[in-house]
């Protein structure tokens, strides 16, 4: 089992009419993710509302902020517990035994255009056996054809933009594994969290996206940025692309500054809590079937 301590601090300036919120930073409660001594203070007084997604099992936060300067502090405990399988045992799922819970993450979406990345798929991925093998491909791939660099994408940039511009931050390289995942008829999905053993020379710790994609009997983590540590991986939210996990959605004019999160491990060897380390084993947190209420 590996233990984190998250902090994560974000800072607002709201315009004098005030500012509609929807934040996805609560760690999700999943059946491998235990969430305790979570915490969440707000410096306004307003009211809050916490909804947790039946199928997803993503928690959002709406508030309806007034002017001025917003606040919000969340911490909390998080115990991940991981299914770990040899790769070479993986094999992908044909798509007529697909569960009904998957078949959204193998369309298109608006940022992941797999549609449009049928024959450079084929062309790259079509001639290699199906299993845990192709889907690392598709990860090395993406790896080896973008180059992270801050601040050279927006929101606007989709995976055929990153194929055309070759560079980008992990959500654009999410993105682009994610697209030719599903050109492949392997279901993927995006997936948040922090980026725990980052390299300090990327900047301060922030937020992190990465890749899940359905093989075997669940859902397997792939980090095609390769920026992060995916055995210390909080997931926040799950979705089709970026559009669906946010970590702040904001319905307003309001400044933003960079958040500032602090995440750690804690080890005991007596409670069978180890340091995250990085795996040449495949690393799941979710089976795609089982979902908390």
């Amino acid at each position: 089992m590996i233990r984190i301590q998250l902090n994560i601090e974000l800072n607002y300036m709201v315009d004098t009419q005030g500012a509609d919120f929807v934040f996805n930073i609560h760690a999700a409660r999943t059946p491998s993710q235990a969430v305790s001594a979570e915490r969440c203070v707000i410096s306004q007084a307003v009211d809050t509302s916490v909804h947790t997604d039946p199928a997803s099992g993503n928690r959002y936060m709406r508030l309806r902020a007034f002017g001025g300067p917003l606040q919000l502090s969340y911490s909390a405990t998080v115990d991940i517990t991981h299914h770990r399988a040899d790769p070479s045992t993986i094999a992908e799922v044909p798509v007529h035994r697909l569960p009904p819970q998957t078949m959204g993450y193998i369309y298109p979406s608006r940022y992941c255009q797999s549609d449009r990345l049928l024959r450079l798929a084929a062309n790259q991925f079509g001639y290699l056996a199906p299993g845990y093998a192709r889907v690392m491909a598709i990860r090395d791939y993406v790896a080896r054809h973008v180059a992270f660099t801050s601040n050279t994408s927006n929101a606007n940039t989709s995976a055929l933009d990153t194929i055309v511009e070759q560079v980008g931050v992990c959500r654009d390289f999410a993105h682009l594994m994610i697209a030719l995942c599903r050109a492949c008829n392997v279901p993927a999905r995006f997936a948040t969290g922090t980026d725990y053993g980052a390299d300090p020379a990327l900047g301060p710790p922030d937020f992190h996206a990465y890749v899940e994609a359905y093989i075997g009997d669940r859902w397997y983590i792939f980090d095609p940025s390769g920026t992060a540590m995916p055995m210390a991986f909080v997931r926040f939210g799950t979705g089709r692309d970026a559009a669906d996990v946010a970590f702040a959605t904001i319905f307003g004019s309001v400044q933003t500054q960079a958040p500032v999160i602090n995440a750690w491990a804690v080890q005991d060897a007596l409670l069978g809590i180890e340091m995250p380390h990085y795996s040449h084993q495949a690393l799941s947190t979710d089976d795609g079937a089982v979902r908390l209420h």
